[in-house]
């Protein structure tokens, strides 16, 4: 049977949302990845599928597979995204939306003139659960990337982090850096690298490569990871701009124990149909 399908981006970062909560489809590694094709599919970064939710305050649990047919744990650009198309349809209760996803709850709030605002939760700095085996004690360590050494600090925004600060975004090395930081044997289950450019103690600018989907246009949980970082370094303070080459997200963090929110753009491109 056909399936209807969403295409929609936040900051630049894409996604084909596909709601099975009413029609039937099931994804596999293989099936991802030939839907993420951009020229032979539909083409994305991610993919989202939404299921019926068993929890009373959320409206759907998510699924999110990278374009190489990877499973990801979690997304701020899709969840976004997610609650744009659930106030579409009438969903939400006064703009507030819930979601299960694979780390966890997540919450959020659609505000028509400043975009959508994403409770990304708190922070994890260890590295038992990032997972990250770190070769020293501390929150930032120097690591081997093809030939190179980088500072490198590690954090889990739900899915796992590498940062490096670096004076120029444009530096050729970042393409050789970015791909080799993010399969490191130091991340066994992988990361997304950023790398992040200080402009001023509320603004950075930030590229980022995630696992299974390469360099994004923005990465909302990368924009957390690395004001989560810069701010425990004293580099930042909150609220953090953050611009990436799809647009700017913003990022406010009072510190631990609190938890991080994620604010930025969602929109809807066009609907289709998978035959």
């Amino acid at each position: 049977m056909p399936v209807t399908f969403q295409k929609m981006h936040g900051a630049g970062n894409d996604f084909v949302l596909v709601d099975a909560r009413a029609q039937a489809f099931e994804l596999d590694a293989a099936t991802a990845a030939r839907l993420a094709c951009r020229h032979t599919g539909i083409g994305c970064d991610q993919l989202l599928v939404l299921r019926p939710a068993d929890h009373p305050d959320c409206q759907a649990v998510f699924e999110v597979w990278n374009a190489d047919g990877s499973r990801a744990e979690q997304c701020g650009n899709g969840v976004r995204c997610i609650g744009l198309y659930l106030d579409m349809r009438g969903e939400t209760r006064d703009g507030l939306f819930g979601l299960q996803g694979p780390a966890g709850r997540v919450r959020g709030t659609c505000r028509a003139e400043h975009g959508i605002t994403v409770d990304m939760g708190r922070p994890d700095f260890e590295a038992a659960t990032i997972p990250f085996d770190a070769p020293d004690r501390g929150s930032w360590h120097t690591l081997d990337v093809v030939g190179d050494r980088l500072r490198v600090g590690a954090v889990s925004m739900g899915n796992p982090h590498a940062l490096s600060r670096v004076e120029d975004l444009s530096d050729q090395r970042i393409a050789r850096w970015g791909p080799a930081l993010s399969r490191h044997p130091t991340f066994p289950n992988g990361c997304n690298a950023g790398f992040a450019r200080c402009i001023d103690r509320h603004t950075i600018a930030l590229r980022v490569f995630e696992r299974g989907a390469g360099e994004t246009r923005a990465c909302g949980s990368g924009a957390c990871a690395a004001v989560a970082l810069l701010q425990s370094a004293n580099e930042v303070e909150a609220p953090v701009v953050v611009k990436q080459a799809g647009g700017e997200l913003i990022i406010d963090w009072p510190g631990p124990p609190a938890p991080m929110t994620l604010t930025g753009p969602a929109a809807h491109v066009f609907e289709g149909t998978l035959t």
